[in-house]
């Protein structure tokens, strides 16, 4: 990445930022390779909603919480359903879903389907962000944790 450009103190990384060796790391996921250390270690597991920040947590509606059910994973049931082009809210439905219907053939398909995502490049940034941007909590979250 190139030195901050956009606005400071957030976690937004603005696309002007991202460098051409990031942008190829980026598409073809190989800068998910060090999570699997994670998932040796057992903190993480291949398939399962991904790791977001920590501030987010207090942003959760209950509902949204439910997705802290299961261990993260490097993909998902959202990486494989439209990854960073959907809204956060698409995103928490699709997270929950996951966590009402995880199974092992699930999984076994999510994997299947994320070796096609890596291979389309579809998704990988919302449009105007490097990544997605920054989840403020939904119009009706209440705190869960202070």
């Amino acid at each position: 990445m190139r030195p901050e450009t956009g606005s400071v103190g957030t976690h937004e990384v603005h696309p002007s930022q991202v460098t051409a060796w990031g942008k190829l790391l980026r598409k073809t996921k190989v800068d998910e390779l060090p999570e699997l250390w994670n998932v040796l270690r057992g903190e993480m597991s291949v398939v399962g909603p991904r790791p977001l920040l920590m501030e987010y947590l207090a942003r959760y509606t209950p509902q949204q919480a439910r997705r802290m059910e299961v261990k993260p994973g490097i993909t998902g049931w959202v990486q494989v359903n439209g990854r960073n082009a959907l809204s956060w809210e698409e995103k928490f439905k699709l997270d929950v879903w996951y966590v009402d219907h995880q199974s092992f053939w699930l999984d076994m398909k999510i994997l299947g389907m994320t070796a096609v995502q890596v291979l389309a490049r579809k998704g990988i940034s919302a449009e105007g962000h490097a990544t997605m941007p920054e989840f403020l909590g939904s119009g009706g979250a209440k705190k869960l944790w202070l």
